[in-house]
């Protein structure tokens, strides 16, 4: 008994003893940005007047300002690590005190650069003058090296900070994210932020998720990505690992990934709603995408959506990559990948059609096709545009404009990717991409339901001459039209209903409630017009109702304008007798293999000996 009890004795003498070393005040040598602000002296910039050390004194009368008004911090080195299990802060005491601490990020290293920094904490709400607030830290790893990055624009103004926590290495069992989303931490070889599309800033690259059980971090490169979206305050970029890598849930292992702003679409999803009409139209590849919370340098920069990089691998375009040496023969004829882009002009490598329309050579890249490439594919690109009937596939063609018609997207045919195999005929269409101004987000062409015709003829943007070049074909031609009426048929009776895409939309409004909270305190838009901004909704919710109304109008609407009646298929699931061999089609008649392994849920036609069925799969 007395053993029990001396046993449970000890027990609670260590459980203290970690309590209390958990919440001893941390003291080390005081670090941070050596620039600061003199507010007294015509804000003149000084290393001797409100410098970080004033953040450390005990006084909430003194505080530390920087010159520069982003990407500044003041921190500890500890000496050691140390596992950090509390954080805290009080404002500078002045008018705007209070509010220059939201979106704070405190983080921890093991490098004095902080090149290999995780996050702590973000700060959410506002700070209280003259007292501190406090935070837990589940961070279970050990950090020599703290600190607390400034929001933007703030010149970090912080009165007093605090950092408890107990010696320790740590492990990874559990790390910070800001959301229930995923974390994305970059940071940068000496602080400095990508300013353009050519030059790439060397970074580690550093991925938190499974609510904090899962890390990635690798070195890599990041620079700025898109076209009109990089004139945006909120920056699109492309991420880069120094090796392949698999990346959250994404099919593809790869180094290239791309990190969109969706700035001008407040409901932060359209993109995402956009790639599940895509899959569920049966299109070949699809992007894969999710929404994440973006640090750029400790700063937090907003929700953004990591996504595949469009390009040519086998689980993304999945054609033949072309090497220099293939200059003859069945060589030369593949793979090629790429794009009718408004802005192919301010490209290295790109034509002009015969029929007046710009296409930008994607892959082969510019560094490495040959004259004997950009020859080949030139005169393809003329033969299949003048032929089309014989050397465009209809099937994605026609799947691809359905996507762009059904989410409203002024934008379809301003890029369209296109790509050609090698030994293989035929040009395809896809995969669909950029959808930000798309679902009743374009000033231009809104209420899009309310136009008798498709948006690519009624205000949709068209790069060259592509219009006409779809009018031949959605238009003028009957055999087309037949099939593509078909393949709405399909999806309609393969799940595209009214029910699942508000489902969808649905999901990820909760999804994203968190992220979206943030996302507009850091970027305060939401009363005010930007990009091609129709109306102002006035808040989150009302942005995703638009995107529910639009979708419930537009599914409608284009069973009119296709004359089609849906009438729910009462097909049952039948079995298939695996033990013999059998084929597999879609609705439309196109082939799938042997096998149901591996198809998307939907309906298909099994042809078993002399026999056919349809079959669901779900």
């Amino acid at each position: 008994m007395k053993a029990q009890l001396r046993l449970i004795l000890f027990c609670l003498l260590a459980l203290w003893n970690t309590i209390a070393q958990a919440d001893d005040k941390l003291m080390g040598t005081v670090i941070g940005t050596k620039e600061c602000v003199d507010y007294s002296n015509t804000s003149r910039m000084t290393t001797t007047v409100n410098t970080c050390a004033n953040a450390f004194d005990g006084n909430m009368n003194t505080f530390f300002a920087t010159w520069e008004r982003s990407y500044t911090w003041a921190g500890l080195d500890l000496g050691s690590p140390h596992v950090i299990t509390k954080v805290g802060w009080s404002p500078r005491n002045d008018s705007q005190g209070e509010g220059r601490v939201v979106l704070a990020v405190f983080e921890g290293a093991n490098s004095p650069d902080f090149m290999d920094a995780l996050p702590l904490y973000l700060i959410s709400e506002r700070g209280e003058i003259g007292s501190m607030t406090y935070a837990d830290v589940t961070c279970s790893r050990g950090f020599r090296y703290v600190r607390y990055v400034g929001p933007s624009d703030a010149r970090c103004n912080i009165a007093e900070l605090e950092f408890y926590g107990h010696p320790g290495e740590g492990d990874d069992s559990h790390l910070y994210q800001l959301t229930n989303l995923p974390t994305v931490s970059i940071h940068t070889q000496n602080g400095i932020i990508p300013k353009d599309k050519v030059n790439e800033i060397s970074a580690q690259l550093t991925i938190i998720s499974n609510e904090g059980a899962k890390l990635l971090s690798e070195p890599g490169s990041i620079r700025e990505r898109g076209n009109a979206s990089r004139n945006f305050p909120k920056k699109p970029y492309r991420i880069k690992f120094s090796k392949k890598q698999t990346v959250l849930d994404a099919p593809a292992k790869a180094k290239k990934w791309t990190l969109i702003n969706n700035y001008g679409d407040k409901s932060l999803m359209r993109n995402l709603l956009a790639f599940e009409l895509s899959r569920r139209m049966g299109m070949p590849y699809t992007p894969y995408g999710t929404a994440v919370d973006v640090l750029l340098n400790g700063e937090y920069k907003g929700c953004y959506q990591l996504c595949d990089q469009v390009q040519v691998h086998k689980n993304r375009v999945n054609i033949t990559e072309m090497a220099r040496t293939d200059n003859i023969g069945t060589e030369l004829s593949g793979g090629y990948f790429v794009e009718v882009d408004a802005y192919a002009n301010q490209e290295k490598s790109w034509f002009n059609s015969n029929k007046g329309n710009p296409v930008t050579i994607k892959s082969p890249d510019e560094d490495s096709i040959t004259t004997q490439q950009k020859t080949y594919i030139k005169t393809y690109f003329n033969k299949m545009e003048s032929q089309w009937e014989t050397y465009l596939d209809k099937n994605t063609f026609l799947r691809h404009f359905l996507v762009g018609e059904l989410s409203g997207n002024t934008d379809t045919y301003w890029s369209t990717f296109m790509y050609k195999d090698r030994g293989d005929d035929m040009m395809y269409t896809g995969p669909v991409w950029d959808f930000d101004i798309a679902f009743d987000n374009d000033n231009r062409t809104f209420p899009v339901c309310g136009k008798s015709d498709y948006i690519y003829r009624s205000g949709g943007s068209c790069a060259g001459n592509m219009r006409t070049f779809v009018d031949n074909i959605v238009v003028r031609n009957s055999v087309a039209k037949q099939q593509m009426l078909t393949i709405w048929d399909e999806a309609r009776q393969s799940g595209l209903t009214e029910e699942n895409l508000v489902a969808f939309i649905d999901r990820m409004e909760v999804e994203l409630e968190q992220s979206q909270r943030l996302n507009f305190q850091r970027w305060q838009i939401m009363n005010t017009f930007v990009h091609q901004n129709p109306k102002l909704w006035g808040s989150y919710q009302a942005e995703v109702q638009n995107v529910r109304r639009f979708m419930r109008e537009r599914l409608a609407w284009m069973d009119k304008k296709l004359k089609y009646t849906f009438v729910p298929n009462p097909v049952l699931d039948i079995s298939v007798n695996l033990a013999q061999s059998y084929q597999v089609f879609t609705l439309s008649g196109q082939p799938c293999g042997t096998t149901l392994d591996g198809l998307r849920p939907g309906v298909y036609v099994i042809r078993q000996g002399a026999s056919s069925k349809k079959v669901i799969l779900r």
